[in-house]
């Protein structure tokens, strides 16, 4: 039998600590969906190119597979007959995040399970949002993101 777990997230734009948690969750499970928030928090990028973003950057992994989606978490994971959801968590802000959440999709569907990742400490400080702040300012990214990001960037000018 294949264990699928979804890994959920706006990736806006996708991180080098989004690639990471994604190996090391190839090593645990047989598929991944990867689901990009249609209705992310910042849109600096459109759905459509995040997904692109996120094929692109995770086309080495096996078994991956990258879809927007829109809607409750709880309902894509009994749709798509997932076993998990995997999680990263960078700090101690995450993990209340992730408690709360986790929280409320237990009341809507008690038997989904969550996975956390803690993230490597070299990528821990890495996140979309300050991504976002160094795209704004003209700041270097091939530290923060994959290559398929910073070319894409590069091309459009610098998404503001």
């Amino acid at each position: 039998m294949s264990r699928h777990v979804l890994y959920p997230g706006s990736f806006d734009p996708v991180t080098l600590g989004h690639v990471d948690i994604l190996e090391r969750t190839c090593r645990l499970f047989d598929r991944v969906t990867v689901l990009v928030a249609a209705h992310g928090k910042a849109g600096l990028l459109p759905v459509e190119q995040r997904v692109d973003l996120v094929r692109t950057s995770v086309a080495h992994l096996p078994g991956v597979a990258v879809e927007s989606f829109s809607g409750l978490l709880v309902d894509e994971v009994l749709a798509r007959g997932a076993a998990a959801v995997v999680r990263g968590i960078r700090n101690a802000g995450d993990y209340e995040h992730e408690w709360s959440m986790a929280g409320v999709n237990s009341l809507l569907a008690s038997d989904t399970e969550f996975v956390y990742l803690l993230a490597r400490p070299d990528l821990a400080a890495v996140s979309s949002t300050l991504v976002r702040d160094v795209i704004r300012h003209g700041g270097a990214l091939d530290r923060l993101v994959p290559a398929p990001v910073v070319r894409a960037l590069d091309s459009d000018g610098r998404k503001d």
